[in-house]
């Protein structure tokens, strides 16, 4: 059964913008997106980090992409949103500008990235549709091991203990 839905999943990204630019991950990876909640921010984590917030009982770190991507700050809107993927079993809330679409991407319409300077890893490639391309990323490589580790630490026992 599980084979099957990854099957149904092949191909399909979700689309979404940080100023002009639009990228794409795939849907499989993503649990949910949501307006932006309130943020708690845990000291000593790297800007981008933006801290924690409380997901229906669940506590799950919150990035911001433009800051992970050496982009502008910008003033969250109406229009910001919180895609909340799940790697490595471990949920993660990505802030992003905004949410656009579901779209089919067939690997034929896939490019490999640019190795520029050995790039970032986190660029899976480049998708062309509609006349347009999508950097499309790779969600096991958002965050590295050491990132990974410092996010599997947060225990929510430590938040609420009185």
């Amino acid at each position: 059964m599980e084979m099957e839905d990854e099957d149904t999943l092949r191909g399909k990204y979700l689309i979404f913008t940080m100023g002009n630019e639009l990228y794409g991950m795939e849907i499989r990876y993503i649990t949910e997106i949501i307006g932006i909640q309130p943020i708690t921010e845990i000291p000593e984590m790297p800007e981008y980090i933006k801290g924690i917030t409380n997901l229906r009982g669940k506590i799950i770190p919150v990035m911001d992409a433009r800051l992970r991507f050496k982009k502008a700050v910008r003033e969250y809107d109406g229009r910001t949103c919180i895609i909340v993927i799940d790697t490595d079993n471990i949920s993660v809330g990505l802030v992003v500008d905004g949410v656009s679409e579901v779209i089919d991407i067939q690997d034929e319409d896939i490019a490999l990235p640019p190795n520029l300077n050995g790039g970032r890893g986190y660029i899976k490639g480049i998708g062309k549709s509609e006349g347009s391309v999508k950097l499309l990323l790779d969600c096991q490589r958002l965050l590295n091991d050491d990132e990974l580790d410092m996010l599997g630490a947060i225990e929510p026992e430590r938040y609420y203990k009185n």
